[in-house]
């Protein structure tokens, strides 16, 4: 049996960051679920499909195929055998995703494979429902959160170190609007599971929150 590491929270929050510095530092596999969803998302975008046609996203979850694997190291995110970890990060991209994560069939065509992971590797994973959906009985449940304002200034400047122009007030309604559209799906809303510890890293560093977490761990 792994030993697994769950990590819900909403977008922004920095569950990404926080997953794979605590999985380097534990020796464990970093499982990306918001990349998976993501890499479906490019796959829709791909078909030009709306997020809003749900019979249309469910046919096309049956001829993606999205892995995960390292080159030198680093993640990488396959989509039928092409390397997408490049895209993953776009705008329409993350909304896609917010939007049609919540869709039964597309939760189904990646679950199998995280759970599958879990079992048999010390896997630290990152989501919106792992404690709750995924990974119910993992061993250390983390609930990652922080204020809608920081959440904002950490990709506003994560934005413009990119050379992307933005606005600060468009991207903190952005992640209201996200966070409501999680907390609110049908399927598999983002909530605290019950024994989840809440950690709000506002006024932490990186390295203090994945102290944190790794504290937890027995």
């Amino acid at each position: 049996m792994g030993y697994n590491i769950a990590i819900d929270g909403p977008a922004g929050a920095g569950k990404s960051t926080i997953a794979k510095l605590v999985a380097k530092k534990k020796g464990y596999i970093y499982v990306d679920t918001g990349a998976m969803y993501r890499g479906l998302a490019i796959h829709f975008l791909k078909k030009g499909i709306s997020a809003d046609d749900v019979a249309a996203i469910e046919a096309a979850c049956d001829d993606a195929d999205v892995t995960i694997g390292y080159e030198n190291g680093m993640q990488q995110v396959y989509l039928n055998g092409e390397n997408i970890t490049a895209l993953l990060r776009n705008e329409d991209v993350g909304t896609m995703a917010s939007r049609t994560s919540g869709i039964p069939k597309v939760r189904a065509t990646l679950m199998d494979l995280q759970q599958t992971m879990a079992r048999t590797k010390d896997v630290v994973m990152d989501g919106r429902d792992i404690g709750t959906v995924v990974l119910p009985n993992a061993d250390v449940k983390v609930y990652l959160t922080a204020s809608v304002e920081c959440r904002a200034k950490r990709r506003y400047l994560e934005l413009q170190e990119k050379g992307v122009e933005c606005n600060l007030e468009e991207i903190a309604k952005d992640i209201e609007e996200r966070d409501y559209r999680d907390m609110h799906r049908e399927t598999s809303p983002l909530r605290q599971a019950e024994d989840a510890v809440l950690v709000d890293s506002s006024d932490m560093t990186i390295e203090e929150v994945a102290d944190a977490i790794i504290e937890l761990c027995k």
